[in-house]
């Protein structure tokens, strides 16, 4: 390695493919940005300002929004930056950071979603134990318990991904770090990192997967044992947005990441990257409200007040 140059930036291929369709394709983004930020802010803001709000599944809600706007925001910003810059560098140490913001806040985000699966569990099969079971110490632990295994978990990888040499040519083919284009870069033997991040993303989708499942199995034996329609009808719309996300959120996941990581085809690891990261995002705020009356008195109120100050 004496007499190798090491690389101190890389470049961000993007979708060259897409170059006589720049403006449409940099407007399309930017607007599905723009509306995952704003969906998201605006769970926040009402669940913070709207006392009828704080309850355990809106406070997990919320957490999951802010973790879905650092992990957007550390990806899409910078894509959209770069092309209306007609520039595609990024620098070894913003890309690690990327890296590890991106993989940190997918944990957390998995993590919150097992947790919201046990909570619709327990105010569905045991709601004479909710309120003694989801108190206010424990639900704060179990969210700052999912925030510090996402980081903690992630942060280890990265701290080894970070000492690899890279030295081979600097061009990721991506839009952004993602682990499998960066490690094709690395000019050492990445079999062992590969290895133990296929099963820490084995462990964390299928476990926290499983779990959810699990809930939901326990849901529906319940739901389907309500005598009356409406109750049926009520406790299924209460999970119906969850199990909604959920479904979407895995899909893409484990299509992504659940092989060797250098393993696939750029292309299409790009276009599900690229829906994940933009179009899930957009969407998740609008199935979680668009049918909920709860949040949506809770939003009229909030509104009329801050139109009222």
């Amino acid at each position: 390695m004496a007499n190798v140059t090491l690389v101190k930036e890389f470049i961000l291929v993007g979708f060259p493919q897409l170059q006589e369709l720049t403006m449409v394709f940099y407007t399309v983004v930017l607007l599905m940005y723009l509306l995952s930020l704003l969906g998201h802010t605006l769970i926040i803001f009402v669940v913070i300002m709207e006392p009828m709000l704080h309850t355990p599944m809106y406070f997990f809600l919320l957490n999951f929004s802010l973790a879905e706007i650092c992990s957007t925001s550390a990806e899409i910003p910078k894509m959209l930056t770069n092309i209306i810059l007609g520039q595609n560098t990024i620098c070894f140490a913003c890309c690690v950071a990327q890296f590890f913001t991106v993989f940190a806040m997918g944990g957390v985000e998995f993590l919150m979603l097992s947790i919201m699966s046990f909570d619709r569990y327990m105010a569905i099969c045991k709601p004479l134990l909710y309120n003694m079971v989801m108190t206010n110490p424990f639900i704060f632990q179990l969210a700052l318990g999912s925030w510090i295994a996402g980081i903690l978990i992630v942060f280890s990888q990265t701290v080894v991904i970070w000492t690899f040499p890279y030295c081979r040519d600097n061009v990721i083919d991506h839009f952004f770090c993602d682990v499998g284009p960066v490690l094709r870069l690395a000019c050492a033997d990445t079999t062992l990192i590969e290895r133990i991040g296929l099963i820490y993303g084995a462990t964390f989708m299928w476990g926290s997967l499983g779990l959810s499942l699990l809930s939901y199995m326990n849901i529906v034996a319940a739901i389907i044992r309500i005598s009356s329609s409406t109750g049926r009808s009520k406790a299924f719309l209460t999970c119906a947005s969850h199990l909604t996300v959920l479904i979407i959120f895995y899909a893409a996941d484990m299509i992504m990441y659940l092989r060797p990581s250098t393993h696939g085809d750029p292309q299409l690891n790009k276009v599900i990257s690229l829906v994940r990261t933009s179009f899930v995002p957009m969407l998740n705020p609008f199935i979680y409200t668009i049918r909920n009356t709860e949040f949506k008195t809770a939003l009229d109120k909030t509104m009329r007040r801050v139109v009222v100050f």
